[in-house]
């Protein structure tokens, strides 16, 4: 590689940078350095601690959030250590109680509580409290996670244990870290968030042997049409992706299913094979 050099830089003196620039003024705040027109502020943070007159204004500096991320994180990680295995199933929080979506919801939570499967939903409404409750009748551990929402309602009476969040993704790191499939029924803008998340996560191999289950065949089939088409169909998705998906209408083999990928966990957790779903 030829560089072009200036024919008056030729033979010339290397330039003394350190004599031609003085070394411009630190100034520390804690760990962080500012230099030049960079400034910390005049108050130190022992001052903004101890200052009874301070505005709570503090608190929603972003330093502040990652601590109150991290305590999200901490806490919700304590509270499902020692969950059994689990199942996450979601759903509409707009089903009526007199829908068969929630009677699915209903039917599909006791039976995977007499699995022996925990089920965690996102302890609202709907098909998600059909869930919880189905589980709680059938003598089942079921558990919400809830989410700090301007319109969202309390948990529902179905829960046995309940976690609200602030943060969208920290919820969301609880449903897959704990849950060893997900069942979507019929639901919105949310339940498909967490249905492509998770495709995306088994899909790139952040997770492996996870089950996703569409239950409802005539309401998912227009979804599945379009990913077929437009998505496989253009190729922005690779063959057999779309057989990451298990549609259904039974209740039984919504837990046949799940079953099947706990023996091949277990096989894996004996024998160190890698099965991915």
């Amino acid at each position: 590689m030829s560089i072009d050099v200036p024919e008056n830089e030729v033979g010339a003196e290397p330039r003394n940078r350190a004599a031609a620039k003085p070394k411009p003024t630190a100034k520390f705040r804690g760990p962080i350095m500012f230099r030049r027109d960079r400034k910390p502020g005049v108050r130190t943070a022992d001052r903004n601690l101890l200052d009874t007159r301070a505005d709570g204004d503090w608190v929603h500096t972003d330093p502040w959030r990652v601590l109150r991320i991290q305590a999200e994180f901490v806490e919700g990680f304590g509270a499902l250590a020692e969950l059994p295995h689990a199942v996450t199933v979601f759903g509409s929080a707009r089903t009526p109680v007199d829908h068969p979506e929630y009677e699915a919801g209903y039917a599909i939570g006791a039976a995977l509580a007499r699995a022996g499967f925990a089920v965690i939903t996102g302890g609202g409404p709907g098909a998600m409290e059909a869930a919880n409750r189905g589980a709680s009748e059938a003598g089942g551990y079921s558990i919400g996670l809830g989410i700090e929402l301007p319109f969202e309602q309390s948990l529902n009476d179905w829960v046995d244990l309940g976690i609200n969040f602030r943060y969208f993704f920290v919820r969301k790191t609880m449903f897959v870290k704990y849950s060893e499939a997900f069942v979507c029924l019929p639901g919105g803008f949310g339940t498909l968030d967490e249905l492509f998340e998770a495709l995306t996560l088994v899909q790139t191999g952040k997770i492996t042997r996870f089950p996703i289950i569409l239950f409802g065949s005539s309401y998912w089939a227009g979804l599945v049409d379009w990913m077929r088409g437009s998505l496989e169909g253009f190729g922005k998705i690779s063959p057999g992706d779309i057989d990451l998906l298990h549609v259904t209408d039974h209740v039984d083999e919504v837990v046949d299913i799940i079953a099947r990928a706990a023996e091949q966990r277990a096989e894996l957790d004996t024998y160190g094979t890698e099965d991915q779903w």
